[in-house]
């Protein structure tokens, strides 16, 4: 135990002599989960749109109306034809067109509003995610636009319409404030940019330096020297944790409706396996290239496919069955748990069991292939 204390001693003195180093493991990550919470966002406030009005009528007005006050979409032109129009979609001016055919008011008229007016919408679809998005907005407005004529052409008429009320509860995030969901995760990226990036390169560090060899000729054994070098990048890890969640509760109202205990317990086991795979991974290279092309490799690899922008739900079944060797997507659905459902220890139970199979094998494995040769 002794012998770990001061490897973890020689550890923190290392640490505290880079004073940029130091700096930028405390005020980086900060200023990146400020700035990253506010842009990383799925709403969208402004998509601009080229209305095609050929119809010059009260309704045709009303809906070009509808759209310009709900606050998502900003009308850049209005034009007499659609390949008018398409110019601004081909140059990047425009999101999307709307197309108002001749005779539309009269097809609405018609038969009290039981005949549909026809519209046509074209989007850009480059970005298929906010392809979507601009079609869930437009579906909607249209949805809400077409009540309101059918309610008042059905109005003192023989036609009798019930109105149905339909009510939404969002359970844990009531407001659908994308900023509570984005900020656990990007909070977990940064923790394991810490914590894994920095212990992998601290190992391949000796080995350029020739300190490696130097501590290969001593007595101390490779599960000490592995102990020691990873009780401190796993403490300001945590302190890095602790900094974030802090960030979260002042500036983005971050509930926390869970057992903090329960958090750190389960953060302390996805830092074992987090930086038992650095420690691997820095076993595997000989320099700091190297040892960085891995470790991108593989956190690239692990956000992409851990939820944090897309569902889980929503990749192909063998992608969902691969996420198995992913700590980074269990941290992230576990912290998610935790702060904004309130889970329990008995709910993270199967993730708490798997996340420490995953740090037990990573770490036996970064003991084992280690080399300790003079």
């Amino acid at each position: 135990m002794r012998t770990i204390l001061i490897i973890i001693r020689k550890e923190f003195i290392q640490i505290f002599r880079n004073t940029i180093m130091l700096r930028m493991l405390i005020i980086l990550p900060v200023i990146q989960l400020v700035v990253l919470v506010n842009a990383v966002t799925f709403e969208m406030k402004r998509i601009t749109m080229v209305v095609v009005d050929n119809d010059l009528s009260y309704t045709s007005r009303l809906l070009n109306d509808k759209f310009r006050s709900s606050g998502f979409f900003k009308v850049r032109a209005s034009e007499f034809s659609l390949p008018a129009a398409e110019t601004y979609l081909a140059n990047g001016y425009a999101d999307m067109i709307l197309v108002i055919p001749t005779g539309f008011e009269k097809d609405l008229e018609r038969d009290a509003g039981q005949k549909n007016g026809n519209l046509q919408v074209v989007v850009n679809a480059i970005n298929n995610m906010k392809a979507g998005l601009i079609h869930n907005y437009t579906q909607n407005i249209l949805n809400n636009f077409a009540a309101g004529i059918i309610a008042g052409k059905t109005t003192g008429t023989s036609v009798s319409m019930k109105k149905t009320d339909i009510t939404y509860s969002y359970w844990y995030n009531p407001r659908l404030n994308y900023k509570i969901i984005m900020l656990p995760g990007i909070l977990v990226v940064l923790v394991t940019i810490v914590g894994m990036f920095m212990t992998a390169l601290n190992l391949v560090r000796e080995k350029e330096t020739g300190t490696a060899e130097q501590i290969n000729v001593t007595p101390v054994k490779k599960y000490q020297l592995m102990t020691g070098k990873l009780v401190p990048f796993m403490i300001i890890a945590l302190f890095e944790l602790s900094i974030g969640l802090l960030v979260g509760f002042l500036f983005f109202n971050l509930p926390f409706h869970g057992n903090l205990i329960v958090l750190f317990l389960f953060a302390f086991t996805y830092l074992l396996a987090a930086l038992g795979l650095g420690l691997l991974l820095s076993t595997m290279a000989d320099t700091q290239q190297q040892v960085m092309f891995l470790a991108f490799f593989f956190l690239i690899l692990f956000i992409m496919m851990s939820g944090l922008f897309t569902p889980v739900e929503s990749m192909p079944l063998w992608a969902q069955r691969a996420n198995i060797i992913n700590p980074f997507a269990v941290f992230v659905k576990v912290i998610r748990m935790i702060l904004i459902k309130g889970s329990g220890i008995n709910d993270i139970a199967p993730y708490f069991a798997h996340m420490s199979v995953y740090a037990i094998i990573m770490i036996s494995l970064a003991v084992w292939r280690y080399r300790k040769t003079a």
